[in-house]
């Protein structure tokens, strides 16, 4: 995939060792389609290749941080041929942010949901908005997670815990997300205040070493993240040819409860 990829749908600012990367698609509520998949692999490159920056922040323009994948692109009938490339930009997009050799971390006001969350996961710290909300909700359409979730969630969670809250797909407030561990933090005041100490309080300590522990682990992790983007990639597109899906996305349109009947 070229770095010249270019998008409004993605801005990038660098402030001195900071790069803040912002999902800019706010009447979406920065629902993810490929222009942005591929925009945020483009700026993560650009970023990767800066020996200045040292902490990348990635958040949403708005009043969310990403609702999930675009809606239109579930929607459509593709079949694989035209599936499989829209997964492989997901992928290229989860193990660049995972393995960036930089210091991420996910400011979360509003929404992140689905594969918004699993962007979010699959950054080093998250730092949710008291009023935000946080749902792994694919369930709820016939679907399983992508982008790495069942690998961010066994990884933060333990197999068992991960499994409930992918089953259940409920939308948890930012204390619940916290207290079971998905999140890191908590904004007391103002989101921006606590972004600011964190960043701050990073900017002053030995970052390198910190980036160090990150890329061993990375690496380490490395083979089984892509196992699990490929696995979720063809379970993806066999739970898009079940009636529970098309039962899903028709309730989901019609703000209905779905009728599930198991196939």
């Amino acid at each position: 995939m070229s770095t010249h990829f270019t998008t409004d749908k993605v801005n990038l600012k660098v402030e001195g060792r900071v790069a803040t990367i912002e999902l800019n698609r706010p009447e979406t509520l920065n629902a993810m389609d490929v222009d942005v998949i591929k925009g945020l692999v483009c700026k993560l490159k650009e970023i990767s290749e800066s020996d200045d920056v040292d902490i990348v922040v990635l958040t949403g323009k708005g009043k969310a941080f990403s609702a999930g994948g675009d809606i239109k692109t579930m929607l459509s009938n593709m079949n694989s041929t035209d599936f499989f490339p829209v997964m492989d930009s997901i992928s290229e997009l989860i193990i660049t942010l995972y393995s960036i050799p930089k210091l991420t971390i996910s400011a979360v006001s509003g929404a992140a949901a689905g594969l918004g969350f699993s962007l979010a996961l699959a950054t080093d710290y998250i730092i949710a908005d008291k009023t935000s909300k946080l749902a792994m909700n694919f369930i709820g359409i016939g679907l399983i997670p992508d982008g790495g979730a069942h690998f961010f969630l066994e990884k933060r969670l333990g197999e068992n815990k991960a499994k409930q809250v992918i089953w259940d797909g409920k939308i948890m407030i930012a204390e619940e997300a916290f207290a079971c561990g998905l999140i890191q933090e908590v904004a007391e005041g103002e989101i921006q205040d606590a972004l600011h100490n964190r960043i701050e309080d990073w900017l002053n300590r030995p970052v390198q070493a910190m980036i160090k522990t990150k890329k061993i682990l990375a690496e380490k992790n490395r083979p089984q993240l892509l196992k699990i983007l490929e696995l979720e990639k063809h379970g993806q597109q066999k739970m898009r040819e079940t009636k529970d899906h098309q039962e899903g996305i028709r309730a989901f349109l019609e703000k209905r409860k779905p009728n599930f009947i198991g196939k």
